[in-house]
């Protein structure tokens, strides 16, 4: 029973270690195939939920995050304003109604195309677009097997850490924007 323990423990600390050290959201998939270990999926998630609560009961700087089918470790939000001392100022510009519109049509109708989105909106949307994609807020996400090969966009974790949901489902109901 010890030994089960101690095994345990190190399985821990290793998930701990592949979190800090990659930075980007990981799967339960991807860290059981980097542990190596015959644990089910659900041993993996107990772990990190074990994680989850150890920082949150020690109110720690750190916490780790889930997004959709992913985790992350991330910074406590409680100590925001004391990494914004540090931290160079963001470039990032903040997000016009045009912007704004077109990234709720991208989070509403995903898989979705320029053309698609232009036609919702009436309007031309390249410079929208791309500001959404140097935003990291929505990807390229493959090509349209039809004339033109047109790009499909979707959203990104980073938009879903924007909106501080876990998942699209969090999303309201889209009638309340009266998307066609």
């Amino acid at each position: 029973m010890e030994n089960n323990n101690l095994k345990r423990k190190d399985i821990k600390n290793i998930i701990e270690s592949i979190m800090f050290s990659y930075g980007e959201p990981v799967s339960i998939r991807d860290l059981n195939l980097a542990i190596n270990e015959e644990l089910s999926p659900k041993e993996i998630e107990f772990m990190l939920q074990i994680l989850i609560n150890e920082y949150k009961d020690a109110n720690r700087g750190i916490q780790i995050i889930r997004l959709g089918d992913k985790y992350q470790m991330c910074s406590n939000p409680e100590y925001a304003e004391f990494i914004k001392k540090i931290m160079e100022p963001s470039r990032k510009k903040t997000l016009t109604q045009a912007t704004l519109e077109t990234l709720i049509i991208v989070a509403y109708k995903q898989p979705v195309t320029r053309t698609d989105i232009e036609t919702i909106r009436g309007v031309k949307c390249d410079r929208v677009v791309n500001t959404l994609l140097e935003n990291n807020l929505i990807y390229e996400a493959g090509r349209l097997d039809k004339i033109g090969k047109p790009i499909v966009y979707k959203t990104t974790n980073e938009f879903l850490k924007l909106l501080e949901i876990e998942s699209l489902e969090e999303l309201p109901d889209r009638e309340k924007f009266s998307l066609k």
